[in-house]
C-alpha cells in the first residue's frame, strides 16, 4: 500500500527533524562557547577545532534532511575554520565579529526549522566575507612575530647567563 509507504517517511522525516534540531542546539551552544573562548584568547587551539566540527556537524545533518540554506552557511564556516585552523589562530577582531554573525545567522535559520517555516537562501553578503577570507586568515602573520626583530630584520638579542 503505497499510502502506508508516504506517512511512514513522513513519521520518519518528523523523528529526523526532532533529532536535527536537538543536536543542532546542542552545536550551536558548543559553538557559541568556543567563540567565548576565542574572545579571551584568539589562538585556542581547542577552541578552534571545536568550532571547526561543530560547524561541519550541522552542516552534514542539514545536507542530508534538505536544509540547504543551514548547510550551505555550515560549511562556509567550516571552510573558513580550516583557514583558522590552519593560521592556527583567529586574525584580528573583525573574523571574530564575522564567526559570531555567522553563528547568529545559524541560530534564526535553526530557528526557522523549529517553528516549521520555510527557509530562506543563506544571506549572500555573509557567505561572500565567509568565502573571501579563509586564506588570508591562512596567510596572516602572527602579530607577535611580525614584531620580532628577525621580521623586521635585526637580530635577536643575546642574553648572557
Amino acid at each position: 500500500m503505497p499510502w502506508r509507504r508516504l506517512t511512514n517517511v513522513a513519521l520518519d522525516m518528523a523523528k529526523y527533524r526532532r533529532i536535527f534540531l536537538e543536536e543542532a542546539a546542542d552545536h550551536l551552544a558548543e559553538i557559541s562557547r568556543a567563540l567565548l573562548d576565542l574572545e579571551k584568547e584568539m589562538g585556542n587551539v581547542e577552541a578552534i577545532d571545536t568550532l571547526f566540527r561543530m560547524a561541519h556537524s550541522i552542516k552534514s545533518m542539514a545536507a542530508s534532511l534538505g536544509y540547504a540554506p543551514v548547510s550551505e552557511l555550515s560549511h562556509r564556516l567550516e571552510d573558513r575554520m580550516e583557514g583558522v585552523r590552519e593560521a592556527g589562530r583567529v586574525r584580528d577582531p573583525q573574523e571574530l565579529s564575522l564567526l559570531f554573525r555567522g553563528l547568529e545567522t545559524l541560530e534564526a535559520m535553526v530557528r526557522t526549522v523549529a517553528d516549521d517555516r520555510e527557509l530562506a537562501p543563506a544571506d549572500e553578503g555573509l557567505l561572500a566575507e565567509l568565502r573571501a577570507t579563509p586564506e588570508r586568515a591562512a596567510a596572516a602573520p602572527d602579530p607577535v612575530a611580525a614584531d620580532s626583530p628577525e621580521a623586521v630584520g635585526g637580530e635577536p638579542k643575546k642574553v648572557r647567563s
